[in-house]
């Protein structure tokens, strides 16, 4: 596969959130940022290696084949992404671009030994599991800080939004996967939060809440 086939491969599996629904060639351009006429080249390409499922005006969706393709690559990156973060001292904003060009590489036997030398890791720096050589793994449950009422508590256990502004913002304000956080006021003028966490309170905004996930200790 180029490394291009190999993008789309994943950027389907992305926008189906892994659960192998259709996706729209529009969807696709956007989020690859090119043109409809391309994603459609591209699709009856993948559709010839039976990577997809593809009709025209009705979208696509991933073949077994591909499914597994994707979560290799999805596997990789991530992996990847923790050896950047705990081997090489990268800040967790700064990983995605890097592992963007080592996700592609294609000896499994060095995938299998990274995985092995950094401890057998479930999860990436931003929280998101790390699929096994077999392509399975453990769905956490987690919400989003805003979908939750006062009085819960839960561990910080990831991002839905990896951007490097977002990242920045929470290393500025101290805010770490497994850290406790306990919400404490809701504003419904704003969906503003107040929350306390590594024994400070802070107020976030709805635009923060909506993008930091936590698993729920507690809903008082």
């Amino acid at each position: 596969m180029t490394l291009s086939e190999e993008d789309y491969i994943k950027t389907i599996y992305h926008l189906a959130n892994g659960e192998g629904h259709s996706i729209s060639t529009n969807a696709i351009a956007d989020q690859m940022e090119t043109k409809p006429s391309s994603v459609t080249d591209m699709l009856k390409k993948l559709s010839d290696k039976n990577l997809v499922n593809y009709k025209k005006y009705k979208g696509v969706s991933l073949t077994e084949k591909g499914t597994i393709t994707a979560l290799s690559i999805v596997r990789k990156h991530r992996l990847w992404e923790v050896f950047l973060v705990d081997k090489l001292d990268f800040a967790w904003d700064e990983v995605h671009e890097v592992a963007e060009q080592l996700e592609h590489i294609k000896s499994d036997k060095l995938i299998d030994k990274l995985d092995t030398y950094l401890g057998n890791p479930r999860v990436d720096p931003h929280g998101d599991p790390i699929p096994t050589k077999d392509g399975e793994f453990k769905k956490s449950v987690k919400k989003l800080v805003s979908e939750l009422p006062v009085g819960s508590q839960g561990v910080c256990v990831g991002v839905n939004d990896s951007s490097v502004a977002f990242l920045k913002f929470l290393d500025k304000n101290r805010i770490s996967l497994g850290d406790t956080l306990t919400i404490l006021e809701k504003e419904d003028f704003d969906g503003s939060v107040n929350i306390a966490i590594n024994e400070k309170e802070m107020r976030i905004s709805d635009q923060i809440a909506s993008n930091l996930f936590l698993e729920v200790l507690e809903n008082k």
